[in-house]
């Protein structure tokens, strides 16, 4: 391959990934040597990433704090708030920055090759040349203000982004059981440590000690340039020289992470987590064991342990995930199951949630009785065969429906490039699988590396992590002692101090920066017409099938699509837990042991989900699908076809015990989701009441379906209910089973012929004899709702009936949200009210404008910003620009790509729900056209007090605001 370089880099290697067609090179800074990696492809979404080793050795969140805070202005672009603009000024489909254990990055994306630019020139000038404000240091990460800013005689509390987002992040138990486990799995490197910051200690981070991090972490001499798609090395590293790098000098600091230190005997660990959730706390218990294993950079190490990980873990076939399953030890697998190689060291996790203190010993010896097992017999090839197929399914699949393709590839490079590893071999495992696949040929060989990796490792840690519903009051009490304790070293000067500190941030906040110094595209760079993906054809016999051809890598996707019917309101809310069911229980003559090793051998997944829609032009008239989804190997494809049919026509649903554990496994992990989702469930419950399809949403995957759940989980303690449950089961699949059904299948080209008639050979059209359709009555109900959960921060929605995608006012709705988003309410919730974020959304598929706010320490204010929106709308006066801007963000996320496969799937199923191309088509093209008298007049039609419906998530304990606020409260 051609590997031209700038002349200010030196050209290092190149490497052909036949896999996945492409050409990595590795180049270096000449002067710096700051390191290049470019993914060379014909993608026209290219992707940059400039990451810095970041190794914090407290956990005062300070790399975290600087991540963001870096973003707050720069020496080219001294504007407040140049990221959060460029998002609004742009087209990119990603846009961001992380920070992990040990590195921090700043990645974004984009297919057009101006905007492209542009972002290029903002994020080096952030990363390299940040202002670094004390002010906006305050803002992102901490301060102290009085609850009344100014009055001095009121309390004073902590205030600052980062601070409430990790509030709210070590609220999860998940969050806190990975940071204690890594606490003490890693005593004495950087993973000690909490990167994101501990909201005990981000307070201890000083300004200074801030500044002196940047000036050596986010120095070019330690910095990794990551760039993909169709834009020439030389081109880009030409920018890079130009707009950064050609004003540093080599800085001699080495900033790496140490090798640990080994455990010479494993450790036993308890600690108690905050449980604020009304109830008991029995059985609430997490008992999680952890190994450190080798370098993340050791291709071959870390492959083996991958191999090892999927043999024990992948399914309920695999030994160690069934013993979890099935103990009676805790109520489910722990949600840390699994291999970590984010860090420099591997660690694997496994454990248990839903247990008890007094079981630890028995769980710690189940977990060693199962590897002794394995060390002893080994495992079946046929499994060994299964999981190696897992990992080339991983390795070959062409994604970009979360993140960007090119983004993907790039992250799994980025651990390896981090640690000086080699990150061009994590990109082409072909050899390595290779090897491994000649390794498993030897019966002895997994016992061997069960034995090493595991059983003989003495660096082990037990970790213990029992419910205290104490510790939150207890947490509150001493951050109230600090608080009073400064105050009460405060003389008059320095309150008044403090006063004017809020008075400086609130004006700084609330300044109007000159954007223009920013670059930007405009609508004359949105492309004319959106991009399509257009069926290769259609066929109603002898089985109705559409199919596509797109780039998959040698991998073919199938889904069976059928006609919901009608239910009753019982098997209704059961619906998803039959779609889940359906493909976790035994099929035919086989156990569900036998069924997941059969899914594991010949497909990537298979999944089943139900889905409903109201009409493009009316809502209140629902129609819904049930799929059934797999992916698999293109010589695979015969198998997955059988498997699918099987499925579909001969599962069976009396295995009690397994449908048990399915249960409770949904429980936690629902239980689990609110603290990273809550915004989400806010919404859907704010907007249940306007029409059937979000009624159902709220109800399958809200608020509603976690309380459902709990109460179906605690029914089955009763084995009549679990009869009477799988009865029920059983009903809704002859329903499911007598609805008409159709086909998809997406592949290659030159291989969908060979599909269709395999496919033709193993499946069925099914009988759709008096079948009647699924429907569900009208709904318009107000919502005023206080969710109690376990929460330390709070989630606020509000909604509005508005109207569906087909009507005029749609696209204005849809504009709208982004234009109140850029603003007003990202500065009033984000930045002024200390929330991790907040905005507005127009969700045309259920006809609801809803508000929200995300991790969020206030319930009164957002909420009343919320309306305050509304009336800087109609009453500030505002410039075309902003609603260019707005236009921007909708019709960059209308024009946003997927995975070659995802297109597909995404285009047939808005199709199945008659969101045609001319349906998406004029919806885009409305929103083109949108003016600001439109926002104004959409905003006065349907945004009016008499029809919000309002719902937040709080923890037990703000339950008394519910009267002052006017909510019902509820118990989750």
């Amino acid at each position: 391959m051609s590997a031209q370089a700038h002349p200010a880099f030196e050209f290092l290697r190149s490497e052909r990934v036949e896999s996945l067609n492409i050409d990595v090179a590795e180049y270096r800074h000449r002067k710096t040597g700051a390191q290049h990696i470019h993914i060379s492809t014909d993608n026209p979404e290219n992707v940059f990433l400039v990451a810095l080793r970041t190794v914090p050795h407290d956990s005062t969140g300070v790399a975290h704090i600087l991540e963001h805070t870096a973003l707050c202005g720069s020496e080219k672009y001294p504007v407040r708030d140049p990221f959060f603009m460029m998002i609004r000024r742009s087209l990119n489909t990603f846009m961001n920055a992380f920070t992990s254990s040990d590195w921090t990055a700043y990645p974004f994306a984009s297919q057009n090759r101006k905007d492209f630019n542009n972002l290029l020139d903002v994020y080096l000038d952030a990363v390299f040349f940040s202002r670094l404000d004390e002010l906006d240091f305050c803002q992102e990460g901490h301060r102290v203000e009085f609850a009344e800013p100014e009055n001095p005689d009121s309390p004073l509390v902590y205030k600052g982004v980062v601070y409430n987002e990790m509030k709210g992040a070590m609220s999860s138990v998940s969050s806190t059981l990975w940071h204690t486990m890594c606490e003490y799995l890693y005593p004495t490197t950087t993973y000690h440590y909490n990167s994101g910051g501990d909201p005990a200690c981000i307070p201890d981070l000083t300004y200074e000690q801030l500044k002196s991090f940047y000036k050596t972490h986010y120095h070019p001499s330690n910095a990794i340039f990551m760039t993909f798609g169709d834009i020439p090395a030389a081109e880009l590293q030409e920018s890079f020289e130009a707009k950064a790098l050609s004003r540093f000098d080599k800085l001699d600091v080495h900033i790496a992470v140490p090798d640990e230190q080994r455990y010479r005997e494993p450790l036993t660990v308890e600690q108690p987590y905050a449980f604020n959730e009304e109830g008991s706390a029995d059985e609430k218990t997490h008992i999680v064991m952890g190994w450190l294993l080798g370098k993340a950079t050791d291709l071959e190490a870390s492959m083996e342990a991958h191999l090892l990980c999927s043999v024990l873990l992948d399914n309920s076939a695999s030994p160690l995930q069934r013993a979890l399953e099935t103990t009676s030890l805790g109520t489910s697998p722990s949600p840390m199951c699994g291999l970590d190689d984010s860090q420099r060291e591997l660690c694997f996790l496994c454990g248990i949630e839903g247990s008890e203190s007094n079981r630890a010993d028995d769980l710690e010896k189940l977990v060693l009785d199962v590897l002794r097992e394995v060390t002893e017999n080994g495992i079946p090839q046929e499994q060994l065969e299964a999981s190696l197929h897992q990992l080339e399914l991983q390795q070959r699949e062409i994604g970009g429906d979360s993140y960007p393709y090119g983004l993907q590839l790039i992250l799994t490079s980025l651990t390896s490039a981090t640690h000086r590893g080699d990150p061009i071999a994590l990109l082409n495992l072909d050899p390595v699988l290779e090897k491994l696949r000649a390794n498993i040929q030897d019966p002895e060989y997994i016992k061997q590396l069960t034995r090493r990796l595991l059983l003989d490792n003495l660096h082990r840690v037990r970790l213990t992590m029992s419910p205290d519903t104490q510790l939150s009051a207890q947490r509150e009490a001493l951050e109230a002692e600090k608080l009073a304790a400064i105050k009460n070293k405060l003389d008059a000067e320095g309150k008044q101090a403090v006063v004017a500190r809020a008075e400086a941030l609130k004006q700084r906040q609330e300044r109007k920066d000159d954007e223009s110094i920013l670059p930007k595209v405009g609508l004359e760079d949105v492309p004319p017409e959106m991009a399509y993906v257009s069926a290769t054809d259609r066929q109603t016999s002898p089985l109705p099938l559409t199919r596509y051809s797109a780039g998959t890598n040698g991998l073919v996707y199938q889904q069976v699509i059928l006609s919901l019917p009608t239910f009753s309101n019982e098997q209704l809310d059961l619906l998803p837990i039959y779609c889940q069911s359906l493909t976790e229980l035994g099929v035919g003559d086989k156990d569900y042991l036998g069924t997941q090793l059969w899914q594991s051998r010949v497909c990537g997944s298979i999944n089943a989900y139900a889905s409903v829609r109201g009409k493009p032009d009316d809502v209140q008239h629902l129609s819904g699908f049930m799929t059934l989804s797999a992916k698999g190997l293109s010589n695979n494809h015969g198998e997955l076809s059988e498997l699918m049919q099987a499925t579909l026509e001969s599962v069976h649903f009396d295995e009690l015990s397994r449908i048990r554990e399915l249960i409770a496994q949904t429980r936690a992990r629902r239980e689990s989701s609110v603290t990273g989702n809550g915004h989400s469930l806010a919404m859907t419950a704010a907007s249940s009441g306007i029409s059937p399809g979000a009624r159902l949403t709220h109800h399958w995957g809200g608020l509603a379906g976690i309380q459902y759940i709990k109460q179906l989980d605690a029914a089955l303690a009763d084995s009549g209910e679990l009869e009477r449950l799988a009865q029920q089961l059983v009903e809704i699949h002859q329903l499911i089973l007598n609805a008409p059904r159709q086909y998809l299948l997406v592949g290659e080209e030159e291989k969908l012929a060979d599909y269709r008639q395999t496919l033709q050979q193993h499946a069925s059209g099914g009988t759709s004899d008096g079948f009647q359709a699924f429907s569900q009555p009208g709904v318009n109900q107000p919502v005023a709702e206080l969710w109690k959960a376990n929460t330390q921060v709070n989630f606020c929605a509000k909604a509005y009936p508005t109207v569906p995608t087909a009507h005029p006012d749609a696209a204005p709705l849809t504009v709208l949200g982004g234009f109140l988003r850029n603003g007003y309410l990202h500065r009033a919730i984000r930045e002024q009210g200390g929330a991790y974020g907040g905005g507005a959304s127009q969700e045309n598929n259920v006809g609801a404008f809803r508000f929200y706010s995300y991790r969020d320490p206030r319930i009164e204010g957002t909420l009343n910003d919320f309306d305050a929106a509304l009336d800087w709308l109609q009453n500030e006066s505002h410039e075309w620009q902003q609603v260019e801007e707005a236009i921007l963000g909708v019709i960059g996320s209308l024009d946003k790509p997927g995975s070659p496969a995802g297109e597909a799937k995404e285009t047939f199923h808005a199709e199945l729900f008659g969101r045609t191309r001319e349906v998406r088509e004029n919806f885009r093209n409305r929103v083109r056209q949108v003016q600001l008298d439109d926002l104004k007049r959409v905003a006065a039609t349907y945004l009016t007090p008499e029809r919000a419906s309002t719902a937040v998530i709080t923890n037990p304990d703000q339950a008394k605001l519910a009267d002052a606020l006017k909510l019902t409260p509820v118990s989750l």
